[in-house]
């Protein structure tokens, strides 16, 4: 896709770092132009005019100059703060995750309208959710499927044939759950219960609104919870660095 010299674009900033004494470089998710890199000058200094519409997980509309390296905001204007996101130290870091998220799995300038609005539902679903859990795995679903990592749950992902309804075995190497006669060749297999396996599919087709209406208790979650995050840290190769703080604050929530 052509980008003209200047060009506006909305967006959700998904990370930000310092760029000498008062700019910074944003990571951007966009609608039609996927995931790109551009620098917000001044933006480090009190009175910045472009600072308050350019904070960590805001989606706003962006006016941006093609530069020689990196693209210049120039204009930037506020769509949604998310304010009850940020307000909420348990909230802000699941909207942290999610955005480490995309930006681990995408490379620059691959167009994914699809991914773009479920990250931005899911900031939607963080703000007001009572259940953060839950939007976290809704979120980490759709977003394999959106890109090409979706987990087989109908049938074995090794034989193909149909799972029955029993305890069965996830294999990240696999790419979704096995039978027991393929599971119990496969060493780094785990075993799946047959509600979670339940939940996932589900979760996998439908949205968000009937999402919430699935009860989970605290063992079905951590279940959940673990084969989503050994998966996704299968196709990653490494372990997504703000699961060890969401652990900490789950951690601290207990004890309390």
């Amino acid at each position: 896709m052509t980008v003209p010299r200047v060009y506006q674009t909305e967006a959700i900033i998904i990370k930000r770092t310092k760029l000498g004494e008062a700019d910074r470089i944003l990571t951007l998710y966009t609608p039609d132009l996927g995931k790109l890199k551009a620098v917000a000058k001044g933006t480090r200094r009190p009175k910045s005019k472009l600072g308050g519409h350019v904070e960590l997980l805001t989606h706003s509309l962006l006016m941006l100059a093609r530069g020689r390296n990196l693209d210049i905001i120039t204009q930037a204007q506020t769509i949604n703060s998310f304010s009850p996101l940020k307000d909420d130290l348990e909230r802000i870091s699941c909207g942290l995750y999610v955005s480490e998220l995309v930006d681990s799995f995408t490379a620059e300038r691959i167009e994914n309208r699809r991914l773009f609005n479920l990250l931005l539902e899911t900031l939607h679903q963080l703000s007001q959710a009572k259940n953060g859990e839950l939007a976290l795995r809704y979120f980490e679903l759709h977003l394999l499927d959106h890109l090409g990592y979706r987990p087989q749950l109908q049938r074995c992902a090794s034989c193909g044939s149909p799972l029955q309804p029993v305890t069965n075995l996830f294999s990240s190497g696999q790419g979704g759950v096995l039978c027991h006669e393929c599971g119990y060749q496969e060493p780094i297999a785990r075993s799946l219960s047959l509600n979670a396996l339940k939940v996932l599919r589900l979760w996998q087709n439908c949205d968000y609104a009937t999402a919430n209406r699935v009860n989970t208790n605290s063992e079905l979650s951590l279940e959940l919870e673990q084969v989503m995050r050994e998966y996704i840290r299968y196709l990653l190769e490494r372990q997504v660095k703000s699961t060890d703080w969401l652990d900490k604050l789950k951690k601290e929530t207990h004890q309390k």
